[in-house]
């Protein structure tokens, strides 16, 4: 099922979209245990599960094989991360062919990172230097997937400001994306802030989904500032920071997370995506802790 018309389908219920994204593992020890965080979580009924690329595009192959495994072996709809990097058009349209024959429907359009040991982005002769060219040639090639694209409530670390970044999204939006799936934010003010700058713009119908990741240890807090530019509160920040150990960090974000989504899903946000490193305890413990709160059902 296309995850458009998942959200479509949730939203005249009333009812919020969950989705967890995993990242496909380097080994085959690191496979048998996303096998077996993915069967964890299949109870609590994800209404989608995300695969990304590595940073390059260096784990198409294996994304594309998680995609089709946890599509039509698990059971649960699945999207594919796609990027721009290392990639000209004939080969993203030989990827977008072998999606399709394997019946993949959903698609996270994205410029990607630089491969690792570049800093900055530099697009292949004949590919694309952003999402929204990605987007658009997608379009073009007449098949037949719903197209997802990111947006940050804190502005792309390359953006000169947010106002700027905003003109991106609605770019891509306006190529063919259906919705929006966040960058993981710590305060929820950047996320209203973020869609009411988008409403306000004019001509803006477009879910945008916020992605959350909890902190689980001391040193994350700088990790993900210098990763994605994601602010910290000061009373989370020195809570994580003074803790007495990893264990007692966790449990620390582990609570601002399941606050975060709370409000998020109270104040009308569409859904939560699950950022979880391909763990399962953080997400099933924030889920059914929301689930509680708000009186729904899996």
């Amino acid at each position: 099922m296309k995850i458009s018309d998942k959200i479509r389908e949730k939203q005249a219920q009333g009812k919020p979209v969950f989705s967890f994204e995993f990242f496909p593992p380097k080994t085959d020890k690191g496979e048998a245990k996303l096998f077996k965080t993915i069967e964890e979580l299949k109870p609590l009924n994800p209404d989608f599960i995300s695969v990304t690329y590595g940073a390059g595009g260096s784990t198409r192959t294996k994304t594309i094989d998680w995609v089709d495994r946890i599509k039509n072996e698990i059971g649960i709809e699945a999207m594919a991360h796609f990027t721009c990097v290392g990639a000209g058009r004939k080969e993203i349209a030989q990827t977008l062919m072998e999606l399709e024959k394997r019946g993949i429907e959903n698609i996270l359009a994205l410029r990607g990172d630089p491969p690792k040991g570049e800093t900055e982005f530099t697009p292949p002769s004949d590919g694309f230097a952003y999402a929204n060219e990605l987007v658009e040639f997608i379009k073009s090639e007449g098949r037949n997937f719903a197209i997802g694209v990111a947006g940050y409530p804190e502005s792309h670390l390359d953006a000169p400001d947010l106002d700027a970044d905003i003109l991106n999204l609605k770019r891509k939006v306006q190529a063919g994306g259906e919705f929006v799936i966040t960058q993981l934010f710590f305060d929820n003010t950047h996320y209203f802030d973020f869609v009411r700058k988008l409403n306000d713009s004019g001509d803006w119908d477009t879910p945008v989904i916020p992605g959350i990741m909890p902190l689980t240890a001391k040193n994350q807090v700088e990790k993900f500032a210098e990763m994605c530019g994601a602010y910290t509160p000061d009373d989370l920040k020195n809570s994580i920071e003074n803790a007495a150990s990893d264990e007692e960090a966790a449990e620390i974000g582990l609570e601002h997370a399941k606050n975060q989504c709370v409000e998020l899903l109270k104040k009308g946000a569409p859904g939560i995506h699950f950022y979880t490193l391909n763990k399962s305890p953080a997400t099933r413990d924030i889920l059914a802790y929301v689930r509680n709160e708000l009186g729904l059902t899996s």
